[in-house]
């Protein structure tokens, strides 16, 4: 595939995925900051269908040898410390990385400040990572460790084990929180979602 060719594929799944944010509201502060307060599931119900897809669709392809995986090395300390600055984030922001161009596309005024300052995070990062950050974040490195050679099962068998037990999950998750419950019964779905959340002020009701 050629590089031009690549740009227009991953232009093209941006959009597919920008399109998913935005219509299924995951885009939206209200539903970002309540889940982040675990007082609603929404997002967490999207993101976990994505990765039990992602499962199915990778244990079928390496089972049969269309694809073969390439792990990155298992870096603790990187993962704790950049989770956790990234969680800080979201809740402050009221975006992720991935929410954020969404929310761009969507009229959020403010967004572009949170794409501008992650921007710049991203180039701050570029110039301490090679002698300032390296050392603390490969602390711990036990190169590439995964799951499978661990336990000693092949990936597709523990993909496929696992994406049951996620969906699974989904499923007593929509029963115990259902996500029209969640959403709100209004068009854009936000002032039911942030009353629900306790988002607005005291003595303010939603439409």
């Amino acid at each position: 595939m050629s590089v031009f060719a690549a740009i227009l594929l991953g232009l093209a799944m941006g959009a597919v995925f920008g399109m998913a944010l935005e219509k299924g509201r995951m885009c939206e502060g209200g539903v970002i900051l309540c889940q982040m307060q675990m007082s609603r599931h929404a997002m967490l119900k999207m993101f976990l269908s994505a990765v039990a897809t992602g499962l199915i669709v990778l244990a079928i392809l390496t089972g049969f040898g269309f694809a073969k995986l390439s792990p990155k090395a298992t870096l603790f300390a990187a993962d704790v410390v950049g989770g956790a600055i990234l969680g800080v984030g979201i809740v402050i922001a009221g975006a992720c990385p991935g929410t954020v161009l969404a929310q761009i596309g969507s009229g959020y005024r403010d967004a572009i400040y949170t794409f501008v300052g992650g921007l710049f995070g991203a180039l701050a990062f570029t110039y301490l990572e090679p002698n300032l950050l390296k050392p603390v974040l490969t602390a711990g490195s036990y190169g590439k460790l995964t799951l499978d050679q661990l336990v000693g099962v092949p990936f597709p068998a523990l993909a496929l084990g696992f994406a049951a037990i996620i969906i699974g999950f989904l499923v007593w998750l929509e029963k115990v929180s259902p996500w029209r419950a969640e959403i709100g019964p209004n068009a854009d779905g936000m002032p039911a979602l942030a009353d629900a959340g306790g988002l607005l002020p005291p003595g303010v009701k939603s439409a």
